[in-house]
């Protein structure tokens, strides 16, 4: 058994995780992302996905990198309008 660095629950089943050559024990995927994920730089929820980078600075979408300044960054390159689009508009299916 090991005692996570987030809560201090010392659990049988916690796990290591290794970055940048550190070793950090943890109890759930929970504390793992409260502790390593990073935040994003605009609406500074934490990053679980892939999130975005520009100068530097991580964002969670393209929407806040573009609100934050950053150029050139989208969520898709499709020119075709997306099915969920035209529902939340009030067309579509």
């Amino acid at each position: 058994m090991a005692v996570c660095e987030v809560c201090g629950n010392d659990y049988y089943m916690s796990f290591d995780v290794v970055a940048a050559g550190v070793k950090h024990t943890f109890d759930s995927f929970e504390c793992a992302i409260h502790r390593m994920a990073p935040t994003c730089e605009h609406c500074r929820c934490r990053i679980v996905g892939h999130g975005v980078e520009s100068d530097g600075k991580f964002y969670c979408c393209a929407h806040c990198a573009n609100s934050a300044g950053a150029r050139g960054i989208a969520d898709h390159v499709d020119k075709a309008s997306h099915p969920g689009h035209l529902i939340a508009a009030g067309g579509g299916a």
